[in-house]
């Protein structure tokens, strides 16, 4: 079972990008982030037509959450992060494929720090911790897929000082991502590439893709119920290299079976 976490950067004006990578790649669950397309716009039938089920949660211009499933129809659970009734933004969404519980969260950005901004993206932090210690506590198979906006340790950026004052790579950021794997969580392309320099975010600016200046934001945790199953990890490099490519690549994991 092949679950792979894509932030597509506006996914209409991608989805050539999307679909050419599914045919390439063939995940079975895909879960996207940066819809940056209302409901009633998300691109269902086009999905559909290349063999994909999906369920999502749309926001006109900013934000969006979906999960696609190859020859499947996801089964929602929930498509808000508890805690916060009057958060409005869509940033979280999570489905049953196949017996997985997956989730596609987008996890605020914070910048700049100090300020309201970082205070709300630690806060969706705390969220999502209480959140995913229910999932530890049921020994649930669950894996939260996403865009952390979140480097965790040094080996997760490029050498460089230009970020230090970023929210990504704040010691109250890394903090919140360590505590939330600490909950037994396992962050599976480290677990699997533990000292490689590995990327999923090239920003657009400074040439920092030919320069291969990256970042690794996007990550999949694998609860406690699912580390026996893991296979493999890695990151689709090269899909950020593309013609209007996304600054984001597919990161991925592929589960054995039971």
């Amino acid at each position: 079972m092949k679950i792979a976490t894509f932030n597509i950067n506006n996914i209409n004006r991608r989805l050539p990008n999307l679909l050419a990578w599914m045919r390439a790649a063939k995940p079975d669950v895909v879960a996207l982030q940066e819809l940056k397309a209302s409901d009633g716009e998300f691109p269902a039938a086009a999905l559909e037509k290349v063999g994909y089920g999906a369920v999502w949660c749309g926001q006109k211009t900013w934000n969006g959450v979906a999960i696609l499933a190859r020859n499947a129809e996801p089964v929602l659970t929930r498509d808000r992060l508890p805690g916060k009734p009057d958060d409005h933004e869509a940033r979280y969404i999570e489905a049953a494929v196949r017996g997985v519980i997956v989730t596609s969260l987008y996890l605020p950005n914070g910048n700049p720090q100090p300020g309201p901004k970082f205070d709300y993206k630690l806060d969706w932090f705390a969220r999502l911790r209480r959140h995913a210690k229910t999932f530890i506590k049921q020994d649930l198979p669950v894996v939260l897929a996403g865009d952390y906006n979140v480097a965790p340790d040094t080996i997760d950026i490029y050498p460089t000082r230009s970020w230090d004052k970023d929210a990504l790579i704040q010691p109250k950021s890394r903090a919140a991502f360590a505590s939330l794997v600490e909950q037994g969580w396992c962050d599976a392309i480290r677990e699997l590439n533990p000292e490689k320099r590995i990327y999923t975010f090239w920003d657009y600016k400074r040439n920092r893709w030919p320069r291969d200046a990256g970042l690794r934001l996007d990550h999949l945790l694998l609860s406690p119920a699912l580390v026996s199953r893991l296979a493999k990890a890695g990151v689709d490099k090269k899909v950020r290299g593309e013609d209007g490519a996304s600054d984001h690549a597919p990161a991925w994991v592929v589960l054995k079976q039971r």
